[in-house]
């Protein structure tokens, strides 16, 4: 029993050991996706769906987009049904992880230095500058949550600029000009209009 219990504390151990802090799990997320946006893939269908693929990987290892699905749709969330709510989140990933490394892409090649982190419970920020070729800065603050094991990013503001808050403004005019459907069709047809866009730079 004793040996099971040291076992035990030994596996826990490693286990903490392993987890990454706020700041680690940025900054391997972000490095891989720059170093994947960096290669330009065969000019074949079949590489650039490899490469699409590959991109959302670590897109889906950086956010809670469920979180962020929420926090975009705000007040609207508490309406849908959850199979709306279903449908959103799936759109919104694929919307969210075009756009953000669609920014990102931008920045292939520079210089990213980690320079602050805060964390409050589950609630963690994680911030970050780009130094441009030209020697400019960029600030880019990440916000984040603890689900589970691991901490995922919630937002993002690049230059002082929120992806979610951005969003959720034009989602909220849409649905109160339109209706939910009206966006969902939106949506759909954005997703569709990129699957059909090479994804080569």
């Amino acid at each position: 029993m004793r040996a099971l219990i040291l076992a035990l504390g030994i596996a826990t151990a490693a286990g903490a050991a392993q987890a990454m802090t706020p700041t680690e799990t940025i900054q391997t997320r972000v490095d891989k996706a720059l170093q994947t946006l960096s290669q330009t893939p065969a000019p074949t269908p079949e590489a650039a769906e490899r490469r699409q693929n590959e991109i959302r990987r670590v897109a889906d290892g950086l956010f809670d987009f469920t979180e962020m699905s929420r926090r975009a749709l705000g007040r609207h969330w508490a309406e849908r049904s959850q199979s709306e709510r279903d449908e959103f989140v799936k759109l919104f990933a694929d919307l969210m992880a075009r756009a953000y490394l669609g920014k990102m892409d931008r920045y292939a090649g520079e210089s990213i230095s980690y320079v602050a982190e805060r964390i409050e419970g589950d609630l963690a920020v994680v911030n970050s500058r780009v130094i441009t070729a030209k020697r400019s800065e960029v600030p880019i603050e990440y916000r984040l949550r603890r689900v589970g094991e691991r901490w995922a990013a919630y937002d993002i503001l690049i230059e002082n600029v929120s992806l979610v808050g951005t969003y959720r403004s034009q989602f909220d005019r849409i649905i109160q000009t339109g209706s939910f459907a009206e966006l969902l069709k939106r949506m759909r047809q954005k997703e569709q209009d990129s699957g059909a866009a090479t994804p080569a730079r």
